[in-house]
């Protein structure tokens, strides 16, 4: 059996500055890079409320899927939460927001179907649309006129829209006029919010929060929590029979194990926080949006501040030289982005002097 299979390609993704590798960072390190953009995940009173949730309960692993034996108070509890602070009429957990993805592009699309897809869509809704027979067609990033032109051509069953809250990379919002689009064809509208959620609106619900758009039959959100909300998992809210069909179709559903009880807790427990603590969060957020105005003069909606470089040796080169000064951000290259960018994460529990300090230093 031939071992080395892989050793060109290996070889290849070196030599262009693309090979990735798992590392872990000193306890000193100021974390810019992760998607934590809250600090949840180091907030110890959030954890321990968590736990202490979960040691009243009889059981502290969900055991089976959701569908068998696995559905437990946490799960029903935390779904309930989100929905009515959300305005959806229901909600349901699934194991990561790459799974939330295969559930609703896998699960909800049938033969006969139209699928458009934000060109700039996350790698999961792109391999979930390889697992449908519906037809998928890509519309240029952000771009409401090519929308508008290939819906004006299409003839469907049904019409399903798919975008982000803020894209991942480039930190940028999803367009208003698309909801108004979605209503005008009748599609049912996808709109991942793992990115927004927790970071803009009016009560940092994300999106829908941000332009005041009262959900509706044919909205789908899915959020994560694993940014944001500083633990594991995703969930998604939509209408009731929408939710009641996924439960009853969506593989990742129906074939997994139940999110964890821990992460469904913490989860929770962040929610709580985000409404308790939301203007002291807002005012944290705003003024790091200034910080990056002020000094780089760049305008940002949430918390991913993109700064493009276009060579892969001088992004990793960037990254190293500020680790020297115990700075950590992302040298983001292909395949994720088309051409290598700096992405730097202003999160809220970084201070406000060390935030000032890494912004200097890139501009």
């Amino acid at each position: 059996m031939n071992t080395k299979i892989y050793e060109r390609e290996l070889t290849a993704l070196k030599k262009a500055n693309r090979l990735r590798d798992r590392k872990t960072y000193s306890k000193n390190i100021l974390d810019f890079a992760s998607n934590d953009y809250l600090g949840f995940s180091e907030n110890k009173k959030l954890f321990k409320k968590a736990y202490k949730k979960l040691i009243s309960q009889d059981y502290y692993s969900p055991k089976a899927s959701v569908l068998v034996n696995g559905y437990s108070s946490i799960h029903k509890e935390f779904e309930d939460n989100l929905a009515k602070i959300n305005s959806f009429e229901s909600a349901i957990t699934v194991g990561s927001g790459f799974l939330a993805n295969i559930a609703m592009i896998e699960g909800l699309l049938r033969r006969g179907d139209v699928l458009l897809i934000d060109s700039e869509y996350h790698a999961s809704g792109n391999l979930a649309t390889k697992l449908t027979q519906a037809r998928v067609i890509y519309f240029n990033h952000n771009d409401i006129e090519h929308l508008r032109e290939l819906l004006n051509q299409i003839k469907a069953k049904r019409i399903f829209i798919a975008i982000e809250g803020i894209y991942s990379m480039g930190g940028d919002l999803a367009n208003r006029e698309i909801f108004n689009i979605a209503n005008e064809f009748e599609a049912i509208l996808i709109v991942d919010e793992a990115h927004s959620s927790g970071v803009i609106g009016d009560n940092l619900l994300g999106i829908f929060d941000y332009y005041n758009i009262k959900p509706q039959s044919n909205h789908i959100k899915m959020g994560t929590l694993g940014k944001a909300y500083g633990s594991y998992g995703a969930y998604i809210l939509a209408s009731s029979e929408i939710i009641t069909f996924l439960q009853n179709r969506a593989k990742p559903i129906i074939y997994s194990t139940a999110l964890s009880l821990f992460d469904v807790a913490l989860g929770n427990e962040a929610l709580k926080q985000i409404v308790k603590k939301r203007d002291k969060l807002k005012d944290k957020i705003t003024k790091r949006q200034n910080l990056a105005r002020d000094i780089l003069n760049i305008e940002i909606k949430g918390l991913i501040l993109k700064i493009e470089i276009g060579d892969n040796r001088k992004v990793i080169k960037i990254q190293n030289e500020l680790l020297k000064e115990k700075f950590l951000i992302g040298a983001i290259r292909q395949p994720t982005v088309q051409s290598a960018i700096l992405r730097v994460i202003l999160r809220a529990s970084n201070s406000f002097k060390n935030t000032k300090k890494l912004l200097l230093m890139l501009r």
